[in-house]
Order: structure tokens, then C-alpha cells, then sequence
């Protein structure tokens, strides 16, 4: 099992579609990078992620990252559908150097390379999300999400 940190726009809908995909061991809302290592509500630095085990023999990180395209505007800035500012930037984030290589790979050999917002960065501090936002379109299927809903669902059950 490696672990990967997914960056999306707003976790509920990346973490309610990660926890589909092929591969994926466990997931869990959280928030990374920030310029603490306590929340304080006011998310400084932060960007909203989900904390993604995955099993490498089945999925890659550049699986992952083909997979992250399918649900966000990869060339917009610190937004992602109505969820606008810097928490809502896109990116993957990790502590293996080969995880941050191969999504640096993935970018750099796509045309629209020089377009592309997604950040690619190391993790320097996680801090897991309330109960409430642990897979919380479970709970509350009918809040907002800016990834449309056949293809929260694409994935499940295959």
C-alpha cells in the first residue's frame, strides 16, 4: 500500500469519487500544506485533499492523475466549479519523491502542459477533516458538488 494526497476543488465530490476507482484502498477528507499544524478556521495555506491508499500493482499515480482530469478544470487557478479560492487549488501531494516524478511526467508530456494548474508539490503537514466531512455525499447525497453526478457514479461498482 503507498499512500498519495488528491487535490480536486472541494473534498467531498473527489473523495466520493476516489474511494470508486480501481485500486484504492482506503481514502479520507483532510486538508495539507498549510502554514500550521492545527486548524484554526481560517484554512491558511490549506488546500481541501483527500488522503488516498492506494495498491500500486493495480493503480498508478499516473492512473490517478488521468483519473483527476476526468473530474477537474485542470488549467483553472485556486477554483473548481462554485468553490472559488486558494483551498480549492488542485494538486497532488506527497512524501514519495516517485509519486511527485511520475505526475510531473504525466503533465509534462501533454500539449497543454504549459496551460496545466495543477500543483505538484511535497506534503509537508496533513491534518484530517472533521466526522462530518468523512465521506459525507454518502450521508448527504443532495449537497453541493462541482463534479456531476454520473461521474461520481462512472466508477462505482466495477
Amino acid at each position: 500500500m503507498e499512500t498519495i494526497y488528491v487535490a480536486g476543488g472541494c473534498l467531498w465530490g473527489v473523495q466520493a469519487f476516489i474511494k470508486t476507482l480501481p485500486g484504492i484502498i482506503h481514502t479520507e477528507a483532510g486538508r495539507a500544506n498549510g502554514d500550521s499544524d492545527t486548524l484554526d478556521g481560517t484554512y491558511d495555506g490549506y488546500v481541501e485533499c483527500v488522503k488516498t491508499d492506494f495498491d500500486p500493482s493495480v493503480i498508478s499515480v499516473s492512473d490517478l492523475m488521468n483519473y483527476l482530469f476526468e473530474i477537474i478544470d485542470p488549467y483553472s487557478i485556486n477554483a473548481q466549479g462554485e468553490d472559488i479560492g486558494p483551498k480549492y487549488r488542485t494538486g497532488i501531494y506527497s512524501e514519495n519523491m516517485n509519486h511527485l516524478n511520475e505526475a510531473r511526467v504525466f503533465i509534462e508530456v501533454r500539449e497543454d502542459r504549459d496551460e496545466i494548474a495543477v500543483e505538484v508539490r511535497p506534503l509537508s503537514n496533513y491534518i484530517r477533516s472533521a466526522d462530518e466531512h468523512q465521506d459525507r455525499l454518502d450521508h448527504y447525497p443532495n449537497d453541493y458538488c462541482h463534479i456531476p453526478l454520473d461521474l461520481l457514479n462512472k466508477y462505482k461498482n466495477k
